[in-house]
């Protein structure tokens, strides 16, 4: 249920004291249970304890552990699956439990594995009428984890883990395997187990129901020097060796979907292995936006010939696409269609949308002869990414099967959505999303800057407008990006299970199952955090002059820095020894790395203050610096010596010295300067004092409304802690209409102010880099004084999401909008300022009020809070997300 924030004060301080009180029992509960999961208010179904309770399985109890059976005509996918099980029981329990499919079971007590219609166990039981799978049978990808009294001659009661089909009963085992304390990264980060002697399941039933979004993936991608380096050190190549932990991974993850890397890369060649264990393992591979019919794009490097050109190679490029569906034979896949230039660039000037469309229709063919069936029996996915949206938008279509998978900008910004009321399309819609990316306006690729609130926006919006197909994110290396990884496909399976002000919830669950709870709160905040203060300004995009040295902006953001690294380093000592490596990985290390860098460009920026105004200090900043630097590479080294060196050179990523948008050969130290002693005229360097950005302004986060007004079905929603300030606000429905005249009663916020003078102000909106979803021209909104005519602004005059665009570069780098307009007061005293909602998606971070005494900074001046023109808000904050 969403409280509309207009909702009084006093209630809501109320209902936030009941929920306090309701998570301190659950939490007091769980703990005298001995829980492995920290179960998030609500989020999660907890159904594993180390205390038997009412009528719990014995999985392990007294020293002994349930058997394991399975049929042995099961999916050979299944059958690994279940030995994972097997092994994650003795990770937890130093026990190994039997594993059989070969006989009939008997035992008190046994744990029964199988998919419907594969398994004569399971359908034995379902036959017998045992076990109820009316809610599971014929659904995509459902289990069910039940406990049944006397299921077979010889069992008193069995633990039933039933699918619908081979993954569900893979989704199903992994979750009993999450349920009992194997973090899915376990590996990928060397999470360790919390031994236990006993482990007891509630007889249930159990489910996650059926997933909400049908393919739910990663794309590796731009995998050089890190990824590349590391696969070649520790398996040989980017291999079936190295592959199989990442299919394990993603089915862990509850994911289903993988783009492999292909840089330099060649999935289905380099190691033909690769392809037979995916289809095994259970994972739906695909290729990238830009590799047709299962061909990597290296393939074409080394077996095609002529020109990528189908107006003068068609026949040539035919052979090639038919070569790549008929090694594809029966396995599962998603084939890419349509074209782009040769490397992943866009199509000569002569191409046109009659040629694209023949170049489908050509391709749907050969899919069609090759597996022997209607093309529309094979899943195929149209990726509408940067020019081809233009092909799409100028009117060029695609077979109603095929899913269109819509795009984001490269940096997370949505850029186009169905339209509300669209005919739906068979195939459906994607989102093709993006962690990391290689490209401009700079790249990114370093550590993780994606804070997850504006995940959860962005993706909501995609899941109410009915892109809820195919859901793929390019994660670049895969590590560093554990965090968001695990949000983004656990937000796909339910996007209805996390609300907006639950995602602060997510990531106190998720740091206890990586950690257990006694830490998790301290932890959740500085995994928020890092992501937070890292996508103000990517690492890549930094230098010196980024933040403003004289309003003591630089100091500020360096200080949030040391603060955070000093929070994370307090905790690393107090959690036991097997946590460690997991710690530093996850948690310490990309604080660590991103506080160094960040001091670096401060000093950076002193020295060369210090060396224009002539002071003693130059010099030893200059030596600070150079050690700053020095200090970036000790933390690599570190980073790489984690859990015996296992992942030596997954840090490998340049990240310093950035002169354009492609990264430069190596880390680069900052010019700074020393002064001769004849040029030092002043002994000191001026003492730095408190952040001063000017006056005559008022600065309101987006939160510290007076009032809402709701309208209708629309109401104000708070994105907790997305953004620069403490959260957000935007209105729900994101799919309502736009409001056709902002006025009167329209929904709008309310700020009451109190202005000391008279006269022209400026108020500037700060707002998330939303971009223009729906194609219309431009999301708007609208700002007035007290009673005078809203003034309506387009966030997107001018703005094109391409390189070379100005204004898209600028927001994206800044991850911001900032749009101005201009008003006259008649007379000081009480004014209400009110933002008017237009558009749906407009998401407010901050409003500032100038009278024209406002310093230049790049985060802008933080909110005020006293003083004769402060805002008097009555109503409270949120609890959460308070950052």
């Amino acid at each position: 249920m969403k409280i509309p924030p207009s909702t009084q004060s006093g209630y809501q301080a109320a209902c936030r004291s009941y929920l306090g009180w309701l998570a301190l029992v659950l939490l007091f509960s769980i703990s005298v249970a001995r829980a492995q999961t920290t179960k998030a208010v609500l989020l999660e179904d907890v159904y594993v304890s180390s205390e038997k309770g009412e009528n719990g399985f014995p999985l392990v109890a007294s020293g002994k552990t349930a058997s394991l059976y399975a049929s042995s005509s099961d999916w050979p996918g299944v059958l690994r699956a279940a030995r994972d099980l097997q092994a994650d029981i003795n990770r937890v329990t130093k026990l190994t439990p039997t594993f059989t499919t070969d006989k009939a079971p008997s035992g008190k007590e046994v744990v029964l594995i199988g998919t419907i219609g594969k398994s004569p166990l399971i359908d034995g039981l379902v036959k017998a009428k045992k076990l109820d799978v009316s809610q599971v049978a014929g659904q995509w990808e459902t289990f069910v984890l039940q406990v049944v009294e006397k299921p077979l001659p010889g069992v008193e009661r069995a633990l039933v883990i039933a699918g619908s089909d081979k993954r569900g009963t893979i989704y199903g085992i992994y979750d009993l395997s999450q349920q009992i304390g194997v973090s899915p990264w376990y590996w990928w980060a060397d999470v360790p187990a919390k031994s236990q002697a006993a482990l007891y399941v509630a007889p249930g039933p159990h489910s996650l129901g059926t997933p909400k979004v049908k393919y739910r993936g990663i794309f590796i991608n731009d995998e050089a020097p890190a990824l590349q380096n590391w696969s070649k050190e520790k398996f040989g190549g980017v291999n079936s060796k190295m592959y199989v932990h990442m299919f394990e991974l993603i089915l862990r993850l509850k994911g289903n979907y993988l783009w492999p890397a292909m840089w330099g890369n060649m999935f289905n060649v380099d190691d033909p292995q690769s392809p037979v264990l995916a289809d095994e393992y259970g994972i739906v591979m695909g290729t990238s936006h830009h590799e047709p019919l299962t061909r990597a794009h290296e393939e074409w490097k080394h077996a095609g010939k002529g020109a990528w050109n189908y107006q003068t190679n068609a026949a040539t490029l035919q052979e090639f696409w038919r070569g790549g569906i008929k090694r594809m034979g029966t396995r599962e896949n998603i084939v890419t269609v349509g074209m782009r230039g040769d490397g992943d660039e866009p199509m000569s000037q002569e191409s046109n949308i009659a040629l694209l469309e023949k170049i489908v229709a050509d391709q749907r063919n050969i899919i069609a002869e090759e597996t022997g069936k209607p093309a529309d029996q094979t899943p195929q996915l149209w990726a509408l990414y940067k020019e081809v949206q233009d092909y799409y938008d100028q009117g060029m279509r695609v077979p109603d099967d095929v899913t269109l998978l819509l795009c984001d900008d490269n940096w997370g910004n949505i850029r186009k959505l169905p339209k509300v009321g669209d005919k739906p399309r068979a195939g459906g819609y994607g989102i093709y999303y993006h962690f990391d990316y290689v490209g401009g306006p700079r790249n990114y690729k370093w550590l993780n800057t994606n804070p997850l609130p504006r995940i959860w926006e962005q993706m909501h919006l995609a899941y109410e407008y009915g892109a809820n197909q195919i859901w793929i994110v390019n994660v670049g290396d895969l590590k560093p990006m554990e965090f968001p990884i695990s949000f983004f496909l656990d937000y796909a399976w339910n996007p209805d299970r996390i609300s907006a002000d639950q995602v602060d919830d997510y990531s106190r669950q998720w740091a206890a199952r990586q950690f257990g709870p006694k830490h998790d709160t301290g932890i959740a905040d500085i995994l928020a955090k890092y992501a937070k203060y890292n996508a103000r300004r990517k690492p890549e995009l930094l230098d010196a002059d980024t933040y403003s040295l004289a309003t003591g902006e630089w100091a500020t953001v360096v200080n949030d820095y040391q603060r955070l690294l000093a929070q994370a380093e307090a905790i690393s000592p107090q959690l036991p020894a097997q946590y460690r490596d997991a710690y530093y990985q996850l948690v310490l290390h990309p604080v660590q790395a991103c506080a160094n860098l960040n001091e670096l460009y401060y000093t950076v920026a002193r020295n060369r203050q210090a060396a224009k105004e002539g002071y003693s200090t130059t010099n030893s900043l200059a030596e600070q610096a150079k050690a700053l630097f020095a200090k970036d590479a000790e933390i690599t080294r570190r980073y790489h010596a984690v859990a015996n060196g296992k992942w030596h050179h997954m840090m490998d990523q340049t990240h310093i010295g950035y002169t354009n948008w492609q990264q430069p050969p190596v880390d680069k130290m900052p010019d700074v300067v020393n002064l001769p002693a004849n040029k030092i005229t002043k002994l000191a360097e001026p003492t730095i004092r408190a952040a001063d950005y000017g006056s005559q302004f008022i600065s309101l986060d987006a939160e510290q409304y007076t009032h809402a007004v709701n309208a209708g079905s629309i109401i104000w929603q708070r994105l907790p802690d997305l953004g620069r300030t403490a959260g957000a606000v935007t209105t729900f429905p994101v799919t309502a209409a736009p409001t056709a005249v902002p006025g009167g009663t329209s929904p709008h916020l309310e700020y009451q102010l109190t202005l000391a003078q008279a006269g022209p102000v400026t108020v500037q909106a700060y707002l998330a880099p939303t971009l223009d979803f729906n194609g219309s021209q431009g999301l708007r909104y609208a700002v007035s004084f007290d009673e005078e005519a809203p003034q309506i602004i387009n966030l997107h005059t001018g703005m094109v999401a391409d390189n070379g665009n100005k204004p898209w570069e600028k927001a994206v780098a800044e991850n911001i909008i900032l749009k101005t307009s201009t008003h006259t007061l008649a007379k000081p005293g009480k004014h209400v300022l009110k933002f008017w909602r237009v558009d749906p998606g407009v998401v407010l971070e901050k409003l500032v009020v100038d009278f024209g005494g406002l310093k230049p900074s790049y985060l802008g001046p933080p909110a005020s809070t006293s003083g004769p023109a402060a805002p008097k808000a009555t109503e409270a904050k949120g609890s959460v997300g308070q950052r």
